[in-house]
């Protein structure tokens, strides 16, 4: 699986949409981040493709000091006027390789489903020269899980039928390949072997109008044509409403816990 960092840029096309149908992450997942890194109450955090302000406004809300770098234009903007009740919260619009960071400033560093778009030669480095002594870096990424139910067999069938080119939905993302390659940067880029990787489940129930935005924010159907748009958001509204109108979309989180320390065994839960 090889990553096309070119279309990184291609989620300003869809930034309202985003805004619209991206929920916050589970707390779950928030509490677990803060907890491993021993965040202080007072902690300065960097976070890295911010996007909207998803992530943020979780991190926010709890009163850290946050520099959010986002690429887009349009997505920075929404990302600060969710954050507009966190005046801590500071969300600047830049390519992260290019903007200037002060050295061992944070204590934590973030990045959710975004640092796959940065070269890890580049971002790592950059980051572990941005983080305190013992800060911690906490990439995650989401993962669409299938169900394996009627209706999402049904969404499938009709991606293969109208769309071969593109990717079904409900496609398995191949998780070790994700550990893999993350642990391994942080090996090669860092000089760090202990990480430790989470994994957080939930479900989110979602409307079939909604289903079919989400599905116009993800980067594989980026640019899609709008007439093979329209007649596959038409065959997906009927199927999702005979499947009564809303549906049960499992997600899943793997979550990359590290130290920036140079010592250490590897550690996975």
């Amino acid at each position: 699986m090889s990553i096309d960092r070119s279309r990184r840029v291609t989620f300003e096309e869809v930034a309202n949409l985003y805004n619209e149908t991206r929920t916050l992450y589970p707390d779950a997942l928030i509490e677990d981040i803060i907890r491993l890194s021993a965040l202080p109450t007072d902690g300065r955090i960097l976070e890295i493709g911010c996007g909207a302000g998803n992530a943020t406004v979780s991190f926010a809300k709890r009163g850290y000091h946050i520099l959010g770098i986002e690429l887009g234009e349009q997505l920075a903007k929404h990302a600060r006027q969710n954050c507009r009740d966190y005046p801590n919260t500071v969300i600047v619009q830049s390519e992260f390789e290019s903007y200037d960071l002060p050295p061992r400033s944070f204590d934590l560093a973030v990045s959710a489903d975004a640092f796959h778009w940065i070269r890890p030669e580049v971002g790592y480095p950059k980051v572990q020269a941005a983080l305190k002594e013992n800060g911690s870096f906490a990439f995650f990424w989401q993962l669409h899980v299938d169900p394996q139910t009627e209706w999402s067999r049904a969404v499938d069938e009709i991606f293969q039928r109208l769309a071969p080119q593109y990717d079904r939905p409900n496609k398995p993302m191949e998780v070790e390949w994700i550990r893999n390659v993350i642990t391994g940067d942080f090996r090669e880029y860092c000089g760090i072997e202990a990480v430790t990787v989470n994994i957080h489940d939930w479900v989110e129930t979602l409307s079939a109008e909604k289903y079919a935005k989400l599905l116009r924010t993800y980067s594989g159907f980026h640019g899609m044509d709008e007439s093979l748009r329209a007649s596959l958001d038409a065959e997906i509204f009927n199927i999702l409403h005979q499947a009564g109108g809303t549906v049960e979309q499992p997600y899943r989180a793997i979550l990359f816990h590290v130290k920036n320390v140079q010592q250490g065994g590897s550690r996975e839960t």
